[in-house]
């Protein structure tokens, strides 16, 4: 499988879309279920938009990198990202006409490393 990691780590659109796969695949695992992805608003995208089994809507920004070694991967959300997110997040309320449902903003990192299984972390309720 060396070649599959080679590909991946020589298109950075490829590896942020088998990141945001395996982070969808991994929210699914702990009964997390589909209902957008790549959701484009005005502000920006939304990587997932996630049910939780509560009924929460949950909002979930997907950082796929190779390594950590320059800058982890958590870092990337700064301030500005969260609001991006967070005005999109509105956009979508208000495209589907969504109200009165708890919401939550999580962040899912998926590092890839040079072998191995990639190293996948979830940051529930990561700002608001």
């Amino acid at each position: 499988m060396p070649w599959v990691r080679r590909r991946l780590l020589a298109d950075p659109k490829r590896l942020g879309r088998w990141g945001q796969n395996k982070a969808e695949a991994f929210l699914k695992r702990r009964r997390l279920r589909t209902l957008a992805r790549n959701f484009a608003g005005t502000n920006g995208e939304l990587d997932l938009v996630m049910g939780d089994w509560d009924g929460t809507i949950v909002f979930v920004e997907v950082k796929t990198r190779r390594d950590e070694k320059f800058m982890p991967a958590l870092a990337a959300v700064n301030a500005e990202k969260r609001r991006h997110i967070t005005r999109t997040a509105k956009c979508f309320l208000r495209q589907f006409k969504i109200s009165n449902r708890p919401l939550r903003f999580d962040i899912v990192t998926v590092i890839l490393g040079n072998k191995g299984k990639p190293e996948i972390q979830h940051y529930p309720n990561a700002f608001v």
